[in-house]
């Protein structure tokens, strides 16, 4: 039913949680939580001044100034007028007045809230905590519109918090090492969409990546000289804080311990040669725990590691233990039977309860994954959840706080909105007032095992600003396709901000073509989505530490806006009869119809690319397929039976991978050649 356009604009004038605006007026992301639309505006001009009242820190300052610079990139206006913002910028007739009451503290629960009014002469922001005001400084940032007068803030009150208080992003730099500017550049997307917490995942099989000083041989023997010392983990930390976003670090044990025992096989529980893994999965492996000295080791690593990383919250891992290196262990078998332990799990809880007061002594509390969630273990763990909802909502009645990752792992290569619709406390789940208070929230996962610096910007954004909504919005914004259609606003932004997820596709693209004329490739790789979930790192080319990552599959991303645009117009054009003849489906069905004869140009001169060649080929004779489709259903006319089983086998081959590789648009043509056999 369509509104009448006076009762539209009435409905859209006031919005709130609970209402029915879908705030589809604005493009903010994540939503707010309430919002009122003024008939009023602010024009940004060479005169713009921003001002701090109340009582900042170095913090505030440092981010007002931040604020200032993006403001002048964002649109193209000298601010000349005020370089940095400082302790003397206090007039209150400033176009931007921020007023806060105390500086905020790096810590969880923390208040994030602000309010932020627009109106013809000002823009007033205030918050307790000057964390808070940098929430409420992005929120300003996304609001920049322009027309032809001009770039301006639109008038509007905005009243905004968080509704989870840990909203955070696991970045592997184990797996596949992450220079410290790529580390940063995360913060600052992390940043844009109000995230709070990077979870640096430092150490796994295949390397330990932090400078120890007390155990130095973790850098010189297994980090294939790729680690951080401990200036950059200052530095990244810092950069973290000034963005109010927390760091906690994760050291994994017992298990994917490879890299420890390399440097100190000593402490292993099966006495074998120790190398660095090269491949990815899970390994056997493990820590001894009935070694005193592991306990010694582990106690002055953590200390050391504790003292470096200020979060209260320090991660031991704990996950995917085969237990098999224990069980051919004599001594390790003699030493359950002695102890009444009837599994290596009964071991591993043994482990975890022996560390615990390490970590406890040096103010830390402890995290582990939802292995760790066994009979015995105290409540004061926090238990992260990846191995599925049950365990969870397990953890969270039997009274241990939980952060959902389940249904979070951005690695998979899932749609934005599988994730967004992923709620942490969902409505199909009965919960107790308390149990609720349990759930601190959620953690995006970025696991590196296909990933490297080029690359990994394109895995995370611009999807995990969808999840961030999740986590940061009302439960009761659930619009998901208003959710894609400011995401790809945001993911311009994101963009603006130095996020690599789009100006390192063209990179690419030119190193497989081996040319500047690219255009065959990015219209196949447009509607290519590499195999999702773990269907990539199987079959016969097993992926290791050194294989590349610079074909066809690195070059597709996640979620393509191509396909998307394509299958929701052929859905509408079926679902919505009208006189459209469906003219922009055929323009694009065209496009794809005739490419491969230029993409096949291209194979000449790179050879890499042969690979793409059957995906090349199938989806211009889908399209081809797809184009006759249209032209029975615009004719009116059915076609015959041997055309259809003919087409339906056009479109069974297309859904065949290659170049580990498939196209997203076979279901949606598809659809069309049914419909043309029974029309």
């Amino acid at each position: 039913m369509r509104l009448p356009y006076c009762l539209y604009l009435l409905l859209f004038t006031y919005c709130s949680v609970g209402s029915l605006c879908t705030y589809a007026q604005k493009d903010l992301m994540p939503v707010p939580r309430e919002f009122q639309s003024r008939d009023q505006r602010l024009a940004i001009t060479a005169t713009f001044r921003v001002s701090v009242t109340g009582h900042p820190d170095r913090r505030l300052y440092a981010e007002a100034s931040r604020f200032i610079r993006r403001l002048s990139e964002r649109t193209g206006i000298f601010l000349d007028g005020q370089g940095y913002v400082d302790s003397q910028d206090t007039a209150r007739t400033a176009a931007l007045l921020i007023s806060v009451q105390r500086p905020g503290k790096l810590a969880l629960y923390e208040d994030e809230s602000y309010h932020l009014e627009v109106g013809a002469g000002q823009v007033r922001l205030n918050a307790v905590t000057d964390i808070g005001v940098i929430r409420g400084l992005e929120t300003l940032l996304q609001l920049v519109s322009a027309d032809n007068t001009g770039y301006y803030f639109p008038g509007l009150s905005v009243s905004d918090g968080p509704r989870f208080g840990w909203r955070g992003l696991l970045l592997d730099v184990a797996l596949h090492f992450m220079p410290v500017d790529e580390i940063k550049r995360t913060l600052d997307g992390m940043a844009a969409v109000k995230m709070n917490v990077l979870h640096l995942h430092a150490c796994n099989d295949q390397g330990f990546r932090v400078e120890s000083k007390v155990f130095p041989r973790l850098q010189e023997i297994a980090s294939d000289g790729l680690y951080y010392t401990q200036q950059d983990i200052r530095e990244i930390i810092r950069y973290a804080g000034q963005r109010g976003i927390r760091v906690v670090p994760e050291f994994v044990v017992p298990a994917h311990t490879t890299a420890i025992l390399t440097a100190y096989p000593e402490l292993a529980s099966v006495k074998r040669n120790y190398t660095l893994q090269r491949y990815f999965g899970v390994f056997d492996p493990v820590l001894d725990p009935t070694n005193k000295k592991v306990y010694v080791f582990l106690d002055k690593l953590f200390t050391e590691m504790a003292a470096l990383f200020p979060d209260r919250y320090f991660h031991i891992g704990g996950d995917e233990n085969t237990g098999k290196d224990w069980e051919k262990t004599p001594s390790i078998r003699a030493f359950m039977k002695a102890r009444g332990m009837k599994t290596f799990m009964d071991l591993q809880t043994y482990f975890n309860r022996r560390i615990q007061p390490i970590l406890r002594k040096n103010g830390k509390i402890m995290m582990g994954w939802d292995e760790i969630l066994q009979p015995g273990v105290p409540k004061d763990i926090v238990i992260q959840s990846w191995r599925g909802k049950a365990a969870f909502y397990q953890s969270v009645k039997q009274g241990y706080r939980a952060i959902l990752s389940n249904g979070y792992y951005i690695d998979l290569i899932q749609p934005a909105s599988f994730h967004y619709i992923n709620d942490p406390v969902p409505d199909s789940v009965l919960l107790t007032a308390e149990e609720i208070k349990n759930i601190l929230g959620g953690e995006a996962t970025m696991w590196s095992e296909l990933v490297n610096p080029e690359t990994v910007d394109s895995r995370i954004w611009p999807r995990t600003a969808a999840i961030a909504e999740r986590l940061w919005s009302p439960s009761s914004v659930k619009d998901t396709d208003d959710m894609y259609r400011r995401l790809d606003i945001v993911s311009l932004q994101l963009d603006a901000l130095g996020l690599r997820h789009e100006s390192n596709k063209p990179v690419l693209l030119r190193r497989l073509a081996g040319s500047w004329d690219t255009r065959p490739l990015e219209v196949l790789t447009d509607v290519l989505e590499p195999l999702k979930i773990y269907e990539r790192n199987q079959g016969d080319t097993m992926y290791t530490v050194f294989s590349p990552l610079t074909k066809l599959a690195d070059v597709a991303v996640p979620d393509q806006r191509t396909p998307r645009i394509f299958n929701r117009q052929v859905k509408d054009w079926i679902s919505h009869p009208s006189p459209d003849p469906g003219q922009k489906i055929i323009q694009q069905l065209t496009i794809w119809k005739d490419n491969d004869t230029a993409f096949r140009k291209l194979l000449a001169r790179s050879p890499v690319l042969q690979e793409a060649a059957p995906l090349s080929a199938s989806l211009s004779a889908l399209a081809a397929a797809g184009i006759e489709a249209m032209q029975y259903i615009r004719e009116h006319k059915k076609a015959d039976n041997e055309w259809l089983l003919r087409q339906l086998a056009v479109a069974a081959h297309a859904r065949e991978q290659s170049g580990r590789c498939e196209l997203q648009v076979v279901d949606s043509i598809q659809q069309l050649i049914t419909l043309a056999g029974n029309n």
